[in-house]
């Protein structure tokens, strides 16, 4: 098959041509990827990798949608259906998997990380881990939705759920996860603030319902926000961006406020303010993707049509390297697919 395949660090590492067809073994089922989306994991993936268990090479990708090409009779997939990805693959046995609790899963590995993932005419994995697709999505718009939607599902409706009247900040709203955020809490009620370096992406945020963008450039976002909420602060912080936005989500918090974490684009590593942290009595939530039935609830609301994902661009398998570039240069809005030929 035709794949994008990382054999080695660094943009010079990715090579687009032919790899091994996947195997089935008992269990598995094989989809034909029609389309694949970009996440920042392809960036790690690319340039270190660190704390992965994984070998070289591999083909990259963590979100797909395509057709089922062959499956055991039980596992209640059949040949050509239209299926979406849920790209961990989890055991089903353990204490996590009994407790519907998938992400927590002790013999978790996620596609495009641990083993090979969807920039790939094929893929072969559990069979759990392709679902049915919405009817009313085309093929980029399902390959968007896995990763970040499921990501920001977890933080908005989880463990501690955004709830009507409620306001929440957004951190780099252009990209999937901050998007979907939007998405999600004007779906929730709840009165979104994003902030973006970028003007232009601040005004499509507020086409898309934002309530007020700030921008980060020109104003201190904390400042910001006790401007806009009347010194009151925000009831969540939706932060996937790490060290550079850490001390504006903390400070613009309200007490008792939720500080959601989904990753750390910019490092991981900065100042805790435990100070802050107690005094204000604020929840520091970490999140991943979600379980099987927050995953299904998602697809339950998409398929009503209530929401749809935000495409950036889409390129050719063979512009792999190209939309990568775009992804690490941050001149998104929405998500980055590729069509798999």
């Amino acid at each position: 098959m035709k794949a994008v395949v990382l054999e080695k660090r660094g943009k010079d590492g990715i090579r687009i041509g032919d790899f091994p067809d996947p195997a089935r073994p008992q269990g598995n089922a094989i989809m034909r990827v029609k389309a694949a989306a970009l996440n920042h994991a392809d960036l790690y993936m690319r340039d270190s990798g660190k704390g992965i268990t994984h070998e070289l090479p591999m083909v990259l990708g963590l979100d797909g949608a395509g057709e089922i090409v062959e499956a055991d009779p039980e596992s209640g997939l059949k040949p050509g259906q239209r299926v979406i990805t849920y790209p961990m693959e989890f055991c089903g046995a353990c204490q996590y998997c009994q407790a519907g609790e998938q992400p927590w899963c002790r013999d978790l590995s996620i596609i495009g990380e641990q083993r090979h993932g969807t920039y790939g005419e094929y893929i072969s994995a559990r069979a759990g881990c392709f679902l049915p697709m919405p009817d009313n999505l085309d093929w980029t718009q399902a390959a968007a939705l896995p990763v970040a939607h499921m990501t920001a599902w977890r933080m908005v409706f989880g463990r501690s759920p955004l709830r009507p009247g409620e306001t929440v900040l957004i951190h780099g709203i252009g990209g999937g996860v901050a998007l979907a955020a939007l998405q999600l809490a004007i779906l929730a009620g709840a009165t979104a603030l994003v902030t973006s370096g970028s003007d232009e992406k601040l005004a499509k945020a507020k086409a898309l319902g934002a309530h007020e963008g700030i921008n980060y450039r020109r104003d201190k976002v904390a400042d910001r926000v006790r401007e806009l909420t009347h010194g009151r602060g925000v009831d969540m912080v939706i932060d996937n961006v790490g060290e550079a936005t850490w001390g504006e989500s903390l400070r613009a918090a309200a007490w008792g406020g939720r500080i959601m974490v989904c990753g750390a684009t910019t490092g991981g590593h900065p100042s805790a303010d435990l100070q802050r942290v107690f005094v204000r009595q604020l929840q520091i939530i970490g999140s991943t993707a979600a379980n099987l039935d927050q995953y299904r609830a998602l697809l339950r609301v998409v398929a009503a049509g209530r929401i749809e994902p935000v495409i950036d661009s889409v390129y050719a398998m063979d512009d792999a390297v190209e939309a990568l570039d775009r992804l690490e240069q941050a001149r998104q809005f929405g998500k980055i697919v590729l069509t798999i030929p």
